[in-house]
C-alpha cells in the first residue's frame, strides 16, 4: 500500500488536466459541468475508496446508531481506511479525530459548516478526543493579510466552531502561530515530516513553482502535524502513535496523502480519512464560492431577510423558462442549488425525496422549492447565531488552552 501511495504521490500533478472540465487542489475547485465535479473519477485519480451500502450498515452496525444523512446522501462520498477505525472501535481501542479550517473571512458561511457538523457527528458517535487546527499560517503564507487580521479573524471563527455545540472536555482547538509556540512536540513533528519530504514530492503535489515563497513549500508539514498524536502531548500523554481519523472535503487530500506515506518512515501510524463533496455555490456548480463575495454564499452573519434575498435572487435554478414548461417538463434537482442546499441541510428524508419528485414532476415550482429552503436556512443560521452570542472570548480561550481532555491514556 505505501508504495502505491509514493508512487501516485510522485507522479500526481494536480495540475496536468487538459481535457478534464474538473480542477480540484486544496486551494481551487473548478469545473465546466453544470452537475458540478464527477466524484467517482476523483475518487479513481487521488486513489481513495468510494463509501459503500457496506460500510455504512457496518457503521451502523458498530455503533448501534443510525448513520448521519451526510453518509446516506453522499454528500460524504469517499474514505481511507475507514473500516480500520471500525475495529478500533470494536476492539474498544483508542483513535481521534483531527479536523481544521483556514480563517481568512471574519465569519464562516454555511460550506463551512459541512466538516464540522460530520465531525461533532462522528465524535459524539464515536466519544473520542477531538483537535481542530486553524491555520492562520497558511493563510498569511497564501493571502494578502497581516498577522493582526489572521489573529482576530481566527478568533471569531473558533467562536463560530464552538458555536456548533463542540465539548470543550474532549475538544481542543489550537492556532498553529501560537500553538507552534506553546508545545515544542508540535514544532518537533512538523520537522521531522519536513526531513522525509522532498521538495520535488511537494512540486508533484501541490504544483509549487519557482516564484512560490518558502513557506508556502514548508507549510504542508504544519497540515500533515496534527496526524500524528504526537504532537498534542498533554492530550495523549505522550503517546506519539494513536490513530487518527480526518473528516474533511476532498479537496484536503493532497496533503494527507503525503502525510500517509510519510509515517511509515517515522514510524507513525497513518491517518485515516473521510471525504464529503464540495458545497456549491448559490450561482451554481461551474460558480466559485468565496467568502469575498457575499452573494455567492450564505454567511452565519447573514440575517432572515438576507437570507431571504439571496435565495431568491441568486440560487441558482433548474426550473424551467415558464410555469407552463416547468409543469410539463418538471425541474432539474441536480443543477438546483436550493435543492442541493436541502441535500445537505435537510434532515428528514422523506421530505425531502418528497420535494425532489414533485420538482422533478413539475407539481412544485421554483418559488416554492426556495421557500422551504428559505425558511430551513433562517432557522438554523438563527439557532447558530443564539448560541453564537454565549460564546464569549474566556470560552474561546478556555478551548484552545493545551491542556489534558477527559480521556485517560
Amino acid at each position: 500500500m505505501g508504495d502505491i501511495e509514493t508512487n501516485q504521490i510522485e507522479s500526481l500533478d494536480l495540475k496536468d488536466s487538459n481535457q478534464d472540465p474538473d480542477f480540484v487542489d486544496p486551494w481551487n475547485v473548478h469545473t465546466s459541468s453544470a452537475t458540478g465535479i464527477d466524484y467517482a473519477k476523483l475518487i479513481v485519480r487521488f486513489g481513495s475508496s468510494s463509501i459503500d451500502d457496506a460500510l455504512i450498515n457496518r457503521i451502523e452496525t458498530v455503533t448501534g446508531k443510525p448513520v448521519h444523512h451526510f453518509l446516506k446522501r453522499g454528500i460524504f462520498f469517499s474514505h481511507r481506511e475507514m473500516h480500520r477505525i471500525l475495529d478500533l472501535y470494536e476492539q474498544k481501542k483508542p483513535f481521534y479525530l483531527y479536523t481544521g479550517r483556514g480563517p481568512s473571512a471574519d465569519a464562516m458561511h454555511l460550506g463551512h459548516l459541512v466538516p464540522f457538523v460530520f465531525t461533532k457527528w462522528l465524535q459524539d458517535t464515536f466519544d473520542v478526543p477531538l483537535v481542530i487546527q486553524m491555520t492562520d499560517d497558511e493563510k498569511y503564507l497564501w493571502k494578502d493579510l497581516t498577522i493582526d487580521d489572521l489573529k482576530r479573524v481566527a478568533l471569531e471563527n473558533v467562536k463560530d466552531i464552538i458555536a456548533l455545540g463542540f465539548d470543550m472536555e474532549k475538544t481542543f482547538i489550537f492556532c498553529d502561530f501560537t500553538y507552534i509556540g506553546q508545545c515544542p512536540a508540535f514544532y518537533r513533528t512538523i520537522v521531522q515530516i519536513q526531513k522525509h519530504v522532498t521538495f520535488n514530492q511537494v512540486k508533484g503535489i501541490f504544483g509549487f513553482g519557482e516564484s512560490d515563497n518558502i513557506g508556502k513549500i514548508a507549510f504542508p508539514a504544519v497540515q500533515a502535524a496534527p496526524s500524528f498524536s504526537s504532537a498534542f502531548p498533554h492530550i495523549f500523554n505522550g503517546k506519539p502513535d494513536l490513530p487518527c481519523l480526518i473528516p474533511c472535503a476532498i479537496d484536503q487530500d493532497p496533503y494527507f496523502r503525503m502525510t500517509r506515506d510519510v509515517a511509515p518512515r517515522l514510524n507513525l501510524q497513518k491517518p485515516a480519512l473521510i471525504h464529503s463533496i464540495f458545497f456549491p455555490s448559490l450561482q451554481g456548480a461551474t460558480s466559485k464560492m468565496s467568502s469575498s463575495d457575499p452573494n455567492s454564499s450564505i454567511i452565519l452573519t447573514d440575517t432572515p431577510a438576507q437570507i431571504k434575498n439571496k435565495i431568491n435572487k441568486y440560487a441558482f435554478s433548474g426550473g424551467r423558462a415558464t410555469v407552463e414548461e416547468h409543469r410539463e417538463k418538471g425541474g432539474n434537482c441536480d443543477v438546483d442549488v436550493s435543492f442541493q442546499y436541502l441535500r445537505f441541510f435537510l434532515e428528514d428524508d422523506e421530505k425531502l425525496e418528497k420535494i425532489r419528485k414533485d420538482y422533478s414532476k413539475g407539481d412544485l415550482l421554483t418559488g416554492h422549492l426556495k421557500k422551504e429552503l428559505i425558511t430551513l436556512l433562517q432557522d438554523i443560521v438563527g439557532k447558530i447565531q443564539e448560541r453564537r452570542k454565549t460564546v464569549t472570548d474566556d470560552i474561546a480561550n478556555q478551548f484552545m488552552t493545551p491542556r489534558k481532555l477527559k480521556f485517560d491514556y
